[in-house]
This record gives structure tokens, C-alpha cells and sequence, in this order.
């Protein structure tokens, strides 16, 4: 304890001894039908919380219909308990797992509401506090204890409480911000030291390292970041430890995120709100995150109506909001609170970061979530959400979504596009049921083709980065079965003489049917490459290779196609580059093509590749033969 606040403690008890009266004193003062808030999370006062149950057990007609009111409960809920059915009802804004049987067997309640809206509700009255049971600091030598890891709502629940009584903890954290109540105003204080609840998630597995990852991919130097709770939102954290200047203004601050701040990855130097400050409303962390919070004057905790506010998240520019789902279906729509008629968990903060940075300059929104539930064995990408499901996201609010399977950007998508993104990076032993529940629910081509298996499994292990000539960075992948619309955009970029140079046809159409043939194809016998300019803002398509095998001869038939207004970059000659290299680790021996004789760019591109080229002019049609030799990959 420290030595200056325990004197001072001691001071305020011995002036306001009628402040620190006996438990069953103090408990006495509560009515029944009395509307109570806790503390959220690790902030509940856990010794305050047991002794009411304690005296309501003791003294059973005393407390009779109280309403407990809670974001949401890390400790034991005794009070949810059959038993105590007549002195307490349980009304959660955000559903804990110790609650969560109460919740879905009506022996609690669960209020489905935006976080920033709740202390609106605080306010106008249309819930009242009567009694507010908080966890604080010592006091100060001023005479101001801190809410220390729980400010969210608390401080609006204070002051709109005609009761407020204090369980004052030593081991409480003094954290700067909108965390200060006077002394003056606690009725009722009990000092009890004991250790802060605290959160710690499993160590995140291979699956939530890879969307870590993924999201890494997304998230940009000088992004100001919000994420949730939970081990893969732990792996997300984990991996952007070689970002740059990244800002925190969440709801939430956790061990992960202490973790980049102490790294220097969090500076918060180019937050447009609150530079210098990383902003939170409540902690859930370990010891180790208490002290590191613990008078850091680089760290605010404000009110949930400020930290939670799309308006006030979207003046951060570059905002980046990264929340988890439950569920989502084929066209966009997300649950993060329940499955069917199943309560999980709440609307929470998800909804208002993910406005808030869709309405942010240059901000953006991810979605996360494992691609299957109960050990593999549904897939939580659905066609439709399950009948019942409360819509956490709408379709609108989502930029990004990432699976261990991949990314898919739906932001503008039409229904049909992004079923098809949501399906490619679905679990693929899903992904079957999933195209045909798609086809007779109408959202994508009737005759949409598919490759079930490891045959139609996208190679993500191919993707790479190139850098031509010029200095262009190159980002080269595989086709995938949503690149549909690219690969139109594409063809149909093309000049007319460029279309028929490549195609060798005067036909000047690329129809769906066509296309398909680009984009579903059987991975262990061809491959389609797609070439990327990357810029600060977008990747550009500018080029796609592609090579069919013959295993009777162990060659390939190559070709490939570049955009006019990016010829003579390189591209074509890094795509060949590439199917070389991935020809020759595939033992292949060599390549065949057929270019028309007026195709002098292609042709000088193989040439250039292979001086020793075999050629035979047929119709006005080089036919190629190119071997590898005994050149290893």
C-alpha cells in the first residue's frame, strides 16, 4: 500500500466514521425492488458483491426483487443462482459465461443494446440507479479515489445513483483520465484488499495466429486500432508487433495491447484525437497490465459515451476496428450475440467502432472469426443467418472479413460477388454445401461451377511478391473462385488487338461461362496466376499467366496476358519468371506455346527467356517448344 494514501485514508475514515459502518449497517440502506449496478468486469468489486449475497442469504425478506445491473460479470454470480430467485434478478448488458445458462433458462435477463447508448438510458431514467457498488483506488492527497479499471459506464451509473457504496482496494489502480470521484461523494466505503479479477485468454493456436496475421496484412503504420477480447484478438495484436506509430482508442484495453505500447509499436503519435494518449474505458488484463496502467500518464480511461461514440471514433483518421462474429452469412449480415434463439454474449462495442471507422477518413472495419464452431463441426459462414440470430453488423459496416482461410473485401460488393468472396475463404470441406445453397437461394450464378476437394483447394502457399525492372512491386497469387469480376475487368481492358492476339479468336466477349474456365480450375493439373501493381491505396490488376499441364509429356501449354497501359513494365516477364519456377519444382520439363506471328511483344517476351526456343511457323501461328534443360529451381 502506499504509504502517503493509506495515511490519508486513514484521515478520511477517522473525519467520516459514519461512512465506514458495519457490513449489515451499510447493507441496510439498500430497499427492495432497488435497482443495483456493479462495477464492470475486472473492476467488480468481488468482496462488496459476496458480502450483499451474504446478508441477503442472512437476512432473506430484507432484499426482495433487486435488479443487478452489469455490463458484464468476470467473478462468481452467486445472485444468479435458483436460491436467490427471490431477492436478485440478473440484467446483463453483455452476456459472461457465468451468467449465460441464467440468461437463455429465464432466470436472468439480457438487454441488447449499443454500449455508447447506455448511459443515455442512466440518464433520462429510463433504467434508475439506486445503488452503485464500485471498486476504487485509494484516494489521492487531494481527496479522489480512481474507478482505476472500470470507468465505461460506472461513472455515469455514480452519477445517477442515490446510493453509492465502495469497496476500496489498495491493489486498484490509479489510471489517469475521467476516473476521479470526490471521497465526498461515497456513502459507504469497506476497505478490502484483494487481488483484481483478471482476464488472461488461452494461448491463441495455429488457426488464430493465421488470421493474426492476415490482419497484419490490412493494418497500416499510423492506423489507430480497436479490437475485442479473446485469443485471436490476442494473435492479432501479437502480430503487428512490427507496425509502426499505431494509435489504441477502444473500448477495451488488454495485456496484448500493453504489450505493443511497452514495444514503442503504440506511440499514438498520429491519432488525430488525443495524440500521445492511448484512450480505453475499462481494462481486462493481469497483474502485470494493472501496474503498467497504474498512474501512466500516457494512458486515459474515459466514459463509454466518449470512447464508444461513432462520432467521436470517426475524427480519428485511419481508424481501424477489428471485431469478432459468432456467424456470418452469405451476404454480410453478422451475429456477435447469439445463435438462434441462444443468447451468447451482446451487441456490446462491436457495432459502434465498426460506424464509427466506416465513417472515419481513410478508416476501415475487419471482421474476424474462425471458419467452423463445436470442433469443425459447423461452419460459421452460413447462407443465411440461423432463424432467431440477432444482427450484430449490418451489411453496410463491413469492409473486411478474414477467416485462417484468406481475406475477403465486401465493401461495395453486389450479393452475388460477395457470396462468392465469403465462400472462398469459408472451410473448404463447407464450401460444396455452401455453393449449392447459394445456387437455389438464388444469391450467385445458377450454373456457377466448383471443384470439390484438394483438387479445387486455392494454393495460398503461392502467393509472392516480385519487383520488376522498373522498381514496380508486384504482388502475384493464384486465382481464386471469387475473381470473377477481375478477371472480366481484365479481359475487357484489353485492346481489341490485344484480345485477339491472346485469344486467337475474332470473338471480342468474355461471358460468364467463358470466365468461369479462368477462375474454377483443377489446381494439381493448372494453375492461374494473377499479377498485382501495388500502390500505397489499391492493388491494380495489370497481368495474368497461366499454365495447363500435360502429364504424358511433362510440359505445360503456357500463356499470358498484360494490360495494355502497363506493357514494357516487366510484368509478363516476372508472371513467367514465376511459372517457371513453379513448373520446374513440379518436374515438369518445359513449356509449349502457340503465338501468332504479328505477337511480337509475347514472342520477344520468350525469347528473351529462352534464347534456344524451338519454333514452327504453322498458319501464321508460332508454335514454341521451351525446355528447362537440367537448370534446377
Amino acid at each position: 500500500m502506499d504509504r502517503r494514501r493509506g495515511d490519508f485514508f486513514k484521515m478520511w475514515k477517522d473525519r467520516y466514521p459514519e461512512r465506514f459502518e458495519a457490513e449489515d449497517v451499510i447493507f441496510s440502506h439498500i430497499h427492495r425492488g432497488d435497482r443495483i449496478f456493479i462495477s464492470t468486469a475486472c473492476g467488480e468489486p468481488q468482496y462488496l458483491v459476496n458480502s450483499l449475497v451474504r446478508y441477503a442469504e442472512s437476512h432473506p425478506k430484507a432484499i426482495v426483487d433487486a435488479e443487478l445491473m452489469q455490463v458484464w460479470t468476470l467473478g462468481v454470480a452467486p445472485y444468479a443462482e435458483q436460491k436467490f430467485g427471490d431477492n436478485f434478478r440478473h440484467n446483463a448488458f453483455f452476456v459472461g459465461d457465468n451468467t449465460r445458462q441464467s440468461v437463455n433458462t429465464g432466470m436472468a435477463d439480457y438487454t441488447p443494446i449499443f454500449l455508447s447508448r447506455i448511459p443515455q438510458l442512466f440518464r433520462n431514467e429510463m433504467i434508475p440507479i439506486d445503488v452503485a457498488l464500485i471498486q476504487t483506488s485509494l484516494p489521492d492527497l487531494n481527496g479522489y479515489v480512481s474507478l482505476g479499471v472500470s470507468v465505461d459506464i460506472c461513472m455515469d451509473a455514480i452519477e445517477h445513483s442515490s446510493l453509492i457504496i465502495a469497496q476500496v482496494n489498495p491493489r486498484m489502480p490509479r489510471v489517469h483520465g475521467d476516473t476521479f470521484i470526490s471521497v465526498e461523494d461515497i456513502d459507504f466505503a469497506l476497505f478490502h484488499e484483494e487481488d483484481l479479477l483478471e482476464y488472461n485468454p488461452a494461448v491463441p493456436d495455429e488457426i488464430a495466429k493465421q488470421i493474426g496475421q492476415y490482419v497484419a496484412s490490412i493494418v497500416n503504420d499510423g492506423d489507430t486500432i480497436q479490437t475485442g477480447y479473446g485469443s485471436t484478438p490476442n494473435a492479432i495484436m501479437s502480430s503487428l508487433g512490427e507496425k509502426n506509430n499505431l494509435g489504441i482508442h477502444s473500448e477495451l484495453l488488454t495485456q496484448s495491447m500493453k504489450d505493443l505500447i511497452k514495444k514503442g509499436v503504440v506511440d499514438n503519435s498520429r491519432k488525430t484525437l488525443d495524440r500521445g494518449k492511448s484512450i480505453a474505458a475499462f481494462c481486462m488484463g493481469i497483474k502485470e497490465t494493472y501496474e503498467f496502467i497504474d498512474d501512466n500518464p500516457f494512458i486515459e480511461f474515459k466514459r463509454i459515451s466518449y470512447t464508444n461514440n461513432p462520432l467521436i471514433i470517426a475524427q480519428n483518421s485511419n481508424m481501424t476496428a477489428i471485431n469478432a462474429a459468432l456467424q456470418l452469412d452469405l451476404t454480410g449480415q453478422a451475429t456477435g450475440e447469439s445463435i438462434g434463439n441462444q443468447f451468447f454474449s451482446g451487441i456490446g462495442g462491436s457495432a459502434d467502432f465498426m460506424r464509427g471507422a466506416i465513417l472515419s477518413p481513410g478508416g476501415k472495419t475487419i471482421l474476424v472469426l474462425q471458419s467452423t464452431a463445436r470442433g469443425g463441426e459447423v461452419s460459421r459462414i452460413v447462407p443465411f443467418l440461423d432463424p432467431g440470430t440477432g444482427v450484430t453488423l449490418n451489411r453496410g459496416d463491413i469492409n473486411y472479413v478474414v477467416t485462417e482461410y484468406g481475406i475477403a473485401y465486401i465493401h461495395g460488393k453486389n450479393i452475388r460477388e460477395r457470396a462468392m468472396d465469403l465462400i472462398a475463404i469459408a472451410h473448404p470441406k463447407f464450401r460444396p454445401w455452401l455453393i449449392e445453397e447459394a445456387k437455389k437461394l438464388k444469391l450467385i450464378y445458377k450454373d456457377q461451377a466448383f471443384i470439390p476437394g484438394k483438387r479445387g483447394e486455392y494454393p495460398g502457399h503461392l502467393e509472392t511478391f516480385r519487383t520488376t525492372r522498373d522498381g514496380t512491386t508486384l504482388k502475384i497469387r493464384p486465382v481464386n473462385i471469387n475473381d470473377e469480376t477481375l478477371i472480366k475487368d481484365l479481359f475487357y481492358s484489353l485492346s481489341d488487338q490485344s484480345f485477339q492476339r491472346r485469344f486467337m479468336s475474332t470473338r471480342l466477349d468474355m461471358p460468364h461461362e467463358r470466365r468461369q474456365e479462368f477462375v474454377v480450375i483443377d489446381y494439381t493439373r493448372e494453375l492461374v496466376l494473377l499479377s498485382f501493381v501495388v500502390t500505397p491505396h489499391k492493388e491494380i490488376l495489370a497481368g495474368m499467366g497461366q499454365m495447363i499441364k500435360d502429364e504424358k509429356s511433362h510440359m505445360a501449354e503456357v500463356a499470358f496476358a498484360v494490360r495494355d497501359d502497363m506493357h514494357n513494365r516487366g510484368i509478363g516477364s516476372e508472371l513467367l519468371s514465376y511459372l517457371i519456377l513453379l513448373a520446374k519444382r513440379d518436374g515438369l520439363l518445359g513449356f509449349r506455346a502457340e503465338v501468332l506471328v504479328e505477337n511480337r511483344p509475347m514472342l520477344h517476351v520468350f525469347e528473351k527467356m529462352f534464347p534456344d526456343a524451338e519454333k514452327r511457323i504453322e498458319e501464321g501461328v508460332y508454335e514454341l517448344v521451351l525446355r528447362f534443360g537440367d537448370v534446377g529451381a
